[in-house]
């Protein structure tokens, strides 16, 4: 094998091994949920491999494919997305009952679904979120390990590196991708990410230790909104732990502190800061208007409609469900890439989510009903969408129960 060859298949070993040990830290005798777009399974492959090395009891596959679900929305008939398979919905549920862990891969194409109906994935979204409501509810309750992770592919790298050739362009979007999630092909990812979730926990202590009644946010962009967030909120970062006491790592790369906003206690103006894509569209200079935490006006410069949709699909989601603290000077942001997926831009920038609130970041949340955990303050919703919100000029201020006000961030950055 050539040197740089033997080099990557190393990097690549390397990460589906910290996908699988970090990321939903598989342990003996425990299921592992692949799901993994269809040309990516040599890598589907390393990671079950890896699972088994850890004494995974089982790797079930769930394949994807962008042009198959393209095909969908373009061709199938009208009646499908008011459908969704109910075997598709009980194995999902069954699995995570039996705390099965789940490692979602993706290469979508941001532009997968560029010119399909909105209506057609609206239904569709309302269906497959209802259908899957019992499994999204133990998620919610952190019943079972999940994350994400992400691998180059031609359309996506291209998207990200228009100005290089398909096969350079492939590349380069890999090693932007090892950067971000300190892989060097030398096996000391596992380590270095124990090393940076500690990094992570300092800032999310010192944040528990104020307990904010509030945050105040306001940049040039124009966003002066303030966020009550819920009382007895907790702040999470470097991962998190399930009811069970397993610690798995949901995102992959993650550079953030986030918790749990009032559902009611959110006002004023915000706008994003990057694009988001969603439903395989690009949605460009986002701007809400917030009264009483909902989301009584919404802009977009472009895909306005597919954004409209997206916070349409129940009542939860025109509310908040997560407020996200990002440095700008996040290693993500250092690269100087636009990734045009959430999975990674979120991680370059301070960002909310609209829809689902997480239950753990509610003290006792996870024990918690859904009419406690409303009664309490959070969201509920089928969906949940982080956009992007921070600036180099972006100040927070923390508003403390005693009236109290203190820095949290200023230009862009952690003031302690």
């Amino acid at each position: 094998m050539e040197k740089g060859l033997e080099t990557m298949h190393q990097k690549l070993q390397e990460y589906a091994r910290l996908l699988v040990e970090v990321g939903v830290n598989v342990q003996k005798g425990q299921t592992l949920v692949l799901f993994c777009p269809v040309e990516h399974a040599p890598f589907a492959r390393l990671c079950a491999d890896a699972a088994y090395d850890l004494g995974a009891r089982e790797v079930v596959n769930v394949w994807s494919d962008d042009y198959m679900t393209r095909a969908k929305y373009l061709r199938a008939d009208e009646q499908v997305f008011s459908e969704f398979p109910q075997w598709r919905a009980d194995m999902f549920y069954s699995l995570a009952k039996q705390q099965a862990a789940f490692l979602h891969l993706r290469a979508n194409d941001p532009e997968n679904l560029l010119g399909v109906d909105p209506d057609r994935i609206l239904r569709a979204n309302k269906t497959a979120g209802e259908a899957q409501k019992p499994y999204r509810e133990l998620s919610a309750k952190n019943m079972f390990p999940w994350s994400i992770g992400c691998l180059s592919s031609p359309k996506w790298a291209k998207k990200v590196f228009p100005d290089l050739d398909e096969a350079a362009a492939v590349d380069a979007l890999w090693e932007k991708i090892f950067a971000a999630v300190r892989v060097k092909g030398d096996g000391t990812a596992v380590e270095a990410w124990k090393q940076h979730a500690a990094n992570l926990r300092r800032h999310m202590k010192i944040l528990n230790d104020y307990n904010f009644k509030s945050l105040h946010y306001t940049n040039s962009l124009g966003t002066d909104l303030v966020v009550e967030l819920a009382e007895n909120h907790i702040w999470e970062a470097g991962g998190d732990v399930t009811a069970s006491g397993q610690p798995y790592m949901p995102n992959m790369p993650t550079e953030e502190c986030f918790t749990a906003p009032k559902k009611t206690g959110i006002n004023g103006e915000v706008y994003a800061a990057m694009p988001l894509c969603r439903d395989g569209n690009v949605i460009e200079n986002i701007h809400f208007t917030m009264k009483d935490g909902k989301i009584i006006e919404a802009h977009a410069t472009s895909g306005e409609e597919v954004l409209l949709n997206a916070i349409s699909v129940d009542e939860g989601a025109s509310y908040f469900g997560e407020v996200a603290l990002v440095p700008f000077d996040s290693p993500i942001r250092k690269s100087g890439i636009l990734y045009y997926d959430t999975l990674y831009d979120e991680n370059a920038s301070c960002h909310f989510a609209f829809g689902r609130a997480y239950a753990s970041t509610l003290k006792g949340g996870t024990q918690m009903s859904k009419a406690e955990l409303a009664a309490a303050g959070l969201n509920d919703s089928i969906t949940h969408v982080d956009f992007m919100v921070g600036t180099r000029d972006l100040s927070i201020v923390g508003t403390t129960f005693d009236g109290t006000e203190i820095p949290v961030f200023v230009n862009g950055n952690f003031a302690f």
